[in-house]
């Protein structure tokens, strides 16, 4: 029987987002900047020279670049014999539910709720909550701020006081930070779960436990215990159309937490080195029939968030030849899509993700451009390869 991986490089877009000037972000671009970059010689940190991404790019991954953009770089070529196209969002979000819903065949159908930029970002009913629940006299933070950054600005308070670190970002989301020691993890994943559904009644896509070690003296790190606590989808989507037609459905890394579980028969966590291992493993193991569905999250959260361009650069790099082994492990009625679900342009201002158009590169179906697609056609596409029935917009490329 077939099975179908779909696999999310978090926040690689290719720019082009014909909306992109709405969000603030015309003329962003994570992929193309980052190859530009790359090419100068701008990006040499632990590399050197132009991007290095072969396999992707014989996939279709410099082609569906300057297809989205109209943007070509050293390093990266404009056509291919692959299966590729450009794909377009039409959720007004540019946030990780908006994207991974759309490309499970469900555009978000309402506007999320954003926090104030100005002034304190929470009501003061909502850190009365906060405070109730963790039996706290307040909250540190209250802000929008970078995740790696407010944890270095507030972390010692935090151990002092014992308030939990709250922020936001320019996505729909309530983000809280506390140490895995001092406050406690399971304290810490127990107020997030006690918040979440009042602010998913607000329309916040996800509550987002933070959890981090160290000291002030050493450093802090967040860790690998991230949990996102997101809406549950108002209408089926890709894992239930499949899971409801008997085939199982795996999860690897944030994608059990982004649907909430629904339609998700397993999950696994970790660093990307450990996800990418997680993929092999089911390309080799993972019994006929089904669907594979994994994100690899390090893009976003360690090089697009903090603006790093070499180390984005980096990390192309190692899964351009760690997906190449997962390629050749691939059975014969097997389908692997390499995606993505926004941009988070590491040479844009500010530190949140950008509006852009995401690669579609397809293996096992046949060389053939695709060209400009929607986000809802990669789910339509995965349920007609394994033969279930989809439900509209999207529309099969297949």
């Amino acid at each position: 029987m077939a099975r179908a991986f779909l696999v999310v490089l978090d926040s690689v877009g290719i720019g082009g987002a014909p909306d992109a000037a709405e969000f603030g972000d015309e003329g962003s671009n994570t992929l193309g900047h980052i190859a530009r970059e790359c090419a100068a010689g701008h990006a040499d940190e632990g590399r050197s020279g132009p991007l290095r991404v072969p396999t992707m790019d014989a996939l279709g991954l410099g082609a569906a670049l300057t297809l989205a953009s109209g943007v070509a770089v050293d390093g990266l070529s404009d056509t291919s014999g692959g299966m590729w196209g450009a794909a377009t969002e039409v959720s007004m979000g540019k946030d990780t539910p908006s994207g991974h819903w759309e490309l499970a065949g469900l555009p978000v159908p309402w506007d999320w709720h954003y926090f104030p930029t100005d002034g304190a970002a929470f009501s003061d009913d909502l850190v009365q909550k906060v405070c109730e629940f963790a039996g706290v006299d307040g909250i540190l933070g209250n802000c929008h701020a970078s995740g790696t950054v407010v944890i270095d600005d507030f972390g010692a308070d935090h151990l002092q006081t014992g308030r939990p670190i709250c922020y936001t970002s320019a996505d729909s989301v309530f983000q809280i930070a506390a140490h895995e020691q001092s406050f406690g993890l399971d304290r810490l994943l127990k107020l997030c779960a006690d918040l979440a559904p009042i602010l998913h009644d607000m329309r916040v896509g996800r509550v987002i436990a933070r959890p981090f070690v160290g000291d002030p003296k050493t450093g802090f790190t967040r860790t690998s215990n991230r949990k996102d606590l997101a809406i549950l989808p108002p209408q089926p989507t890709l894992c239930d159309w499949v899971s409801g037609a008997g085939l199982p459905v795996q999860s690897i890394g944030k994608i059990g937490d982004i649907f909430s579980m629904r339609g998700i028969d397993r999950t696994v966590k970790g660093p990307d080195a450990e996800l990418m291992q997680h993929l092999n493993d089911a390309v080799e193991n993972a019994p006929d029939g089904g669907l594979v569905f994994a994100n690899f999250v390090e893009f976003d959260s360690l090089y697009g968030h903090r603006r790093d361009v070499a180390g984005y650069a980096r990390h192309l790099e190692w899964f351009d030849i760690e997906i190449a082994s997962v390629i050749e492990k691939l059975r014969k009625d097997d389908v692997l899509i390499l995606t993505a679900d926004h941009g988070n342009d590491p040479t844009w201002h500010g530190t949140d993700h950008t509006r852009e158009r995401v690669p579609v590169l397809v293996i096992g179906a046949g060389d053939k451009p695709l060209g400009h697609i929607q986000f809802a056609d990669v789910a339509a596409s995965i349920a007609k390869h394994l033969g279930v029935p989809a439900h509209p917009p999207g529309r099969s490329f297949l």
